[in-house]
């Protein structure tokens, strides 16, 4: 049977890649952006709708095609980077809309569907800053560890019917990101050049980092699992860090995340 897929942000990075291998594995895919009519490079059979995550009312539109869809791939947000104590308040919940609250609703809209069927896949993408933590990083932080938590805690309530939630945890990805990245900080911020030598190391992780394919093959290795995992991470040196994780003490591992990206503590 062809499988149905809907990957949000299918217009670029991840997104676009993902959706480009699933259709050339046979799976009929759904293709998110918000504005389909501007989308640069538009993958040959992949069916294109808008959705704005932001939005109730884009949500609620793809009710039906949500029904249906057999695969949910989460991957559309923002990436947001600022202090703690001058991110503004509109800012955050912006941020949480897009890359929480919207992927949540997306996913209640389309398990029932998956449960009745007793078959489904929702991956979450998210990040392995989730897992360790950087400083003027703390918003995009805690929105991709939220995300992780619903996959993590969603998935024992869904895997007797077949339905598997997970979430994939890129490290530093060269998709061009850096250039879309939000910034907040003030013109007296006593936290500038700390913040300024993090986004110079961010952008030149990222520059080397990971491509957007290599994260969307491990995207289909987890759809096509048997019963995938709760997490599967790539890039980043992805198996020795988290090894390292469980070898050294937490404080040891947040010095060598903050010195990679040029921090002093």
């Amino acid at each position: 049977m062809k499988r149905t897929a809907l990957v949000t942000g299918a217009s670029s990075g991840i997104g676009l890649a993902t959706a480009t291998a699933l259709v050339a594995r046979g799976y009929r895919v759904i293709g998110t952006s918000r504005d389909p009519d501007t989308v640069k490079h538009p993958v040959d059979g992949v069916e294109y709708v808008a959705l704005d995550l932001n939005s109730d009312d884009s949500i609620a539109a793809l009710t039906a095609t949500l029904h249906g869809v057999d695969i949910l791939v989460n991957n559309a947000g923002e990436s947001q980077s600022g202090p703690f104590e001058e991110l503004p308040m509109a800012a955050l919940r912006r941020l949480f809309e897009v890359n929480v609250l919207g992927p949540v609703r997306l996913a209640q809209l389309a398990l029932p569907g998956m449960r009745e069927r007793g078959y489904g896949r929702v991956v979450m993408v998210g990040s392995m800053l989730a897992s360790f933590p950087l400083a003027y990083r703390s918003s995009y932080v805690a929105s991709k560890a939220a995300i992780k938590g619903f996959a993590n805690g969603a998935r024992h309530e869904y895997s007797p019917y077949g339905v598997w939630l997970t979430t994939v945890e890129p490290g530093s990805i060269n998709t061009g990101i850096s250039e879309r990245r939000t910034k907040y900080i003030a013109a007296d911020s006593p936290h500038r050049a700390e913040f300024e030598k993090m986004l110079a190391a961010l952008d030149r992780n990222e520059k080397a980092g990971t491509s957007a394919e290599r994260v969307a093959a491990t995207i289909v290795t987890a759809i096509e699992a048997e019963k995938p995992k709760q997490r599967y991470a790539v890039g980043s040196n992805a198996p020795f860090v988290f090894a390292l994780r469980r070898l050294v003490p937490v404080g040891v591992v947040e010095k060598i995340t903050h010195r990679k990206h040029d921090l002093s503590r």
